[in-house]
């Protein structure tokens, strides 16, 4: 496991921004797995100011997103599709024929997982998926008991992921209680992974994933098996790891 240490929250997103635009720009047909919340917000400003200052092109670019919420429709402000469009994909030339994000709102929801699978799998799957990290260890909406082994699927939300995302939503009340996900065995499947994570709050789970050992419990921990993964985190973030860089 790779870890590049930075300064603050501002840096980690522009080099993240710039290790995705080297890669887009080798690799016409690039397939990227996507992540949602303020973790990636500013990598997504970076890629959209590139786009706008030196045309770097996504027209054969394809995206998967990594969840969505069950029971909010692609238009409602508080959807991931609506945040998508929102930072990055209304403001670069992507298709939007291109861009995947399963469908909370499907009438049969077992189904749409099957389905989401199955366009990853048609595509020849994820070349880099870009992760955040739950103060629990949660990766995609995939929570502490979640099997190594899971496909994308329909997960209850625990109370502290849903309180963590309740500053999106006029109430707590209103944050949904399910959301579909990419299972963990999905993002193994990525041929390269890029986890970012920034500040205080984030400092214990980047300690145990870089300190720790694999266990369901704290599902980042599955990182640890894969063979090309890139850690991308702030002083903060870093600071009860400095052992790891001994």
């Amino acid at each position: 496991m790779n870890v590049i240490e930075v300064k603050n929250y501002e840096e980690m997103s522009r080099i993240a921004a710039q290790h995705i635009i080297k890669k887009i720009r080798a690799h016409r047909s690039y397939k990227l797995g996507l992540a949602t919340g303020s973790t990636p917000k500013g990598v997504y400003h970076y890629l959209v100011k590139d786009h706008q200052e030196t045309q770097t092109s996504y027209q054969q670019i394809k995206t998967f997103n990594l969840d969505e919420y069950v029971g909010i429709s692609a238009h409602d402000s508080n959807s991931y599709h609506y945040f998508m469009r929102e930072h990055l994909f209304n403001h670069i030339d992507i298709p939007a024929e291109h861009t995947y994000i399963p469908s909370g709102v499907s009438t049969n929801l077992e189904k749409e997982c099957l389905h989401y699978e199955e366009k990853i799998r048609l595509h020849g799957g994820v070349d880099l998926q870009l992760l955040g990290i739950g103060q629990n260890g949660h990766i995609g909406f995939n929570e502490p008991g979640t099997s190594f082994k899971s496909r994308t699927h329909i997960v209850p939300l625990t109370e502290s992921t849903r309180k963590a995302n309740a500053r999106f939503f006029p109430s707590i009340e209103e944050v949904p209680t399910h959301a579909i996900t990419v299972g963990i065995g999905t993002i193994l499947d990525s041929k390269e992974i890029l986890l970012l994570a920034s500040g205080k709050a984030k400092a214990e789970a980047i300690s145990r994933l870089l300190n720790g050992d694999l266990d369901e419990e704290f599902p980042a921990s599955s990182l640890l098996t894969h063979k090309h993964v890139t850690v991308i985190a702030d002083e903060e973030a870093l600071s009860l790891t400095k052992e790891y860089f001994r």
